[in-house]
């Protein structure tokens, strides 16, 4: 099969699927990330011949060379997406096509090559309709995909490999908060920074995570549960939470969020939640926060909310802030009203239960 922008994909479907007593048990509690469909997408890559051979078969392990590129160098990079099921029976995808963006976006950043982004999205689509059964039939339920491509090329050179493979797999996941949506502790820490400029702070690849652990490590020691980052420059500003961007509300009712800049991930959900906002009159400036600001303003009423989001937790309040200088509270320390507006609307629009005003909802089946 030759190269191209519109390759036909082979399906295998697996020969031995979950059965449906047992899938059916899997998704009364399926947590988050930790059970998998009965498939996967594969597409390759070598340059010179283009993207090659797309594949939908049976989810397995992938045989690798000790050589492979990528064990030796992190050429990688990854999505994360949901599908939801919409009332009357129907499957969508909320803003695929910015996912798909995004992951050319980090493509040229890694050196990688570019997937079409009609490629992207018709694996999402084979993924979906393949694996429809895996997804979860609860009001908090969705299936979680994960496209990824790394350097397979087998080669210890230090350049950019000549080969690659493109997957998706698969998880059907249940609410990411076990008992609701509860503001959250966050640690600010002294001595990790997540990016600097020039670097890959707005690529979402795999290396800027393994980075971070051992800042998320220094969180959980402080009972916090996620970690933030201030700038690398300056140490003063905010500019993310480990896998999450993060807002502030101001007493007038206006948002503030730190700007693109090149260092933080330009989140889709933070995207959106942009828009929502000022769709519905709220003022949003992309403008640097320093720590101080936000500690002052917490402490006057300036900043009466803050709030992380993100794929997987969607809008996550923050209700306390830890730092070797302290704790303090955000107002009462509760989830704020117009943070869990925003997150209502949100997830409505996902979910097909509100209007959709901004084209946002990509329906499947």
């Amino acid at each position: 099969m030759s190269g191209g922008d519109n390759l036909d994909f082979e399906i295998r479907p697996n020969p031995a699927p979950v059965g449906d007593a047992d899938r059916a048990t899997l998704l009364a509690n399926p947590g988050f990330g930790r059970i998998f469909t009965d498939h996967m997408v594969t597409i390759r890559y070598a340059e010179g011949k283009g993207w090659y051979e797309p594949r939908v078969e049976a989810r397995a392990p992938i045989p690798m060379d000790p050589a492979s590129a990528v064990l030796h160098y992190a050429q990688e990079i990854f999505e994360g997406l949901k599908a939801y099921t919409t009332p009357g029976g129907g499957v969508a995808m909320f803003r695929p096509d910015a996912n798909a963006a995004r992951f050319g976006q980090s493509a040229q950043r890694m050196a990688m090559p570019v997937l079409p982004q009609a490629m992207f999205l018709e694996s999402l689509h084979q993924m979906i309709k393949i694996d429809k059964a895996w997804i979860p039939q609860s009001d908090e339920g969705s299936l979680y995909l994960r496209p990824f491509a790394y350097a397979s090329e087998v080669f210890l050179g230090v350049r950019p490999a000549m080969e690659y493979l493109y997957l998706v797999i698969a998880s059907p996941v249940g609410a990411y908060f076990s008992g609701g949506v509860k503001p959250v502790a966050v640690w600010v820490t002294p001595d990790y920074t997540r990016a600097a400029p020039g670097g890959t702070g707005a690529a979402k690849c795999g290396g800027n995570y393994a980075a971070g652990l051992s800042a998320q490590a220094e969180a959980f020691e402080h009972n916090c549960e996620q970690v933030v980052y201030l700038d690398a420059v300056e140490r003063k500003y905010v500019d993310e939470l480990g896998g999450m961007n993060v807002f502030f509300v101001l007493d007038d009712g206006s948002l503030a969020t730190p700007p693109l800049t090149g260092t933080i991930l330009p989140g889709i959900t933070r995207d959106s939640v942009i828009k929502l906002a000022e769709r519905a009159g709220r003022r949003v400036e992309e403008r640097p926060v320093s720590f101080s600001e936000w500690r002052s303003g917490a402490a006057s009423g300036r900043i009466r909310e803050a709030f992380a989001c993100g794929t997987a937790a969607v809008i996550t309040p923050i209700g306390t802030v830890r730092s070797p200088e302290g704790e303090f509270t955000i107002a009462d320390g509760g989830s704020g009203e117009v943070t869990m507006g925003l997150r209502q609307e949100l997830v409505d629009i996902q979910r097909g239960r509100a209007a959709d005003p901004f084209g946002w909802v990509h329906r499947v089946i």
